[in-house]
């Protein structure tokens, strides 16, 4: 029990032994009683880890109610100020490798953050993120586990919206795109999950940021022969935002040895940014990475691979006889890749069946680790699961997220725009 705390389960550890893997592994849907009426343990770590994030910012006071927590979790007073040693020990165990510039040159909110892929992008480049929210809980707890910072929960909620900083320079986001794939029923704005994008343009009226910087998957184009993709130009359009947007592939754009095809949308405050017509795409770059630039060459375990007991094997030998080739299940056949590309990650990777991509190794045909999904997503070597999340979870975050090389490509062109501007 935590002392003094404003919720209590028996489970959680003293404080003392809090470090960012024990807290990710504590984030749970529970409800716990506060002052302000029910409040779950994963929102309280939210302002928790905001707070401490934006300590010593103007962006401070939108994460006061953290502090009180905080001060709380330690038995005193609500506004006893907090030191960077108590900070630095709630937060032990953070990699600094993922940590905010110190002189930002922009700022930005992070929303349906997934692991934080944008935010890598971002950050790149001189951001700093004031907020992030993520719906997944086990998605949370891997943001928490690499940035030391619990994102909020449901953006369609108000009182998550009303979180929200009131002045920040860009929106990110990769809004749920089930609606729109192609590996979906693209039912498109007729699914709820279609709706979140008006969440974000909702978001954009009341804040007017400088920027919107979003992804979705290529079908958004031209589904309901463009009507779907006009509804969301002219909403922006509509807000004041001239909208920019181009079909990339993370192979093309990224040096990411991945088929991966995306709609990338960009769009600029007409009065904030009046030389936004300066904008443009990245050039292709060369591909110069291979598949095995991705996987790993040493034997992995027991688990990963496919054995002469299991059904099909005799088809995948037949079949997986380069090297060189990543193959793809599909129904009871195995395919390769003829462009030597990985196939296009999915979320519904690990869901069962044979829907993780397949390598021919040198000990045997195994199928994708979860590290070497992450590789595939160009995600940095420091980037890591932590042990309470589920591979199946791994699988899920790793096809939902976004190329991170690609997406800092895209992102220098809007910070050379804002930074002209």
């Amino acid at each position: 029990m935590l002392r003094g705390c404003v919720y209590t389960i028996s489970k959680a550890p003293e404080m003392k032994k809090t470090k960012i893997e024990r807290l990710s592994e504590y984030i749970d849907c529970k409800k716990f009683q506060t002052e302000d009426g029910e409040m779950s343990l994963a929102e309280q770590m939210a302002f928790v880890t905001h707070y401490i994030y934006n300590r010593n910012t103007p962006f401070e006071a939108n994460y006061i109610k953290g502090r009180e927590i905080f001060n709380k979790i330690l038995g005193r007073p609500s506004d006893t100020p907090v030191t960077d040693a108590e900070c630095e020990e709630f937060l032990s165990g953070i990699s600094d490798n993922f940590a905010a510039p110190v002189n930002s040159r922009f700022t930005f909110i992070d929303l349906f953050a997934g692991i934080g892929g944008f935010r890598l992008a971002m950050q790149e480049w001189g951001g700093r993120c004031v907020f992030s929210s993520e719906f997944n809980p086990n998605a949370q707890k891997t943001y928490c586990f690499n940035y030391g910072e619990v994102p909020f929960g449901d953006i369609t909620s108000k009182k998550t919206k009303d979180i929200i900083p009131e002045s920040f320079d860009v929106v990110c986001g990769g809004f749920p795109c089930q609606a729109f794939s192609i590996a979906g029923y693209r039912k498109g704005f007729e699914d709820t999950r279609g709706t979140l994008f008006f969440d974000v343009a909702d978001i954009i009226r009341a804040h007017r940021p400088k920027a919107a910087f979003l992804e979705n998957v290529r079908n958004l184009e031209g589904h309901d022969g463009g009507k779907t993709f006009e509804v969301i130009k002219n909403t922006l359009n509509e807000l004041g935002y001239t909208v920019y947007h181009k079909v990339l592939n993370s192979a093309v754009y990224g040096n990411i040895p991945q088929h991966r095809e995306r709609i990338i949308i960009v769009a600029f405050n007409n009065e904030k940014v009046p030389g936004h017509e300066e904008f443009s795409f990245p050039e292709p770059v060369q591909l110069t990475k291979t598949i095995h630039d991705c996987i790993d060459p040493e034997p992995q375990a027991e688990k990963y691979y496919y054995r002469e007991t299991q059904k099909y094997y005799s088809q995948l030998v037949e079949d997986m006889t380069n090297p060189e080739t990543v193959y793809q299940w599909r129904r009871v056949y195995c395919r390769g890749n003829k462009s030597n590309l990985c196939p296009t990650l999915t979320a519904n990777m690990g869901g069962g069946g044979h829907n993780v991509p397949l390598i021919l190794a040198n000990d045997g045909i195994r199928k994708f680790t979860p590290k070497e999904c992450l590789n595939f997503m160009g995600y940095p070597e420091a980037y890591a699961y932590p042990q309470s999340i589920a591979e199946s979870a791994m699988y899920m975050q790793a096809g939902n997220s976004v190329v991170v090389p690609m997406m800092s490509r895209v992102a220098e062109q809007i910070v050379k725009v804002l930074d002209a501007n």
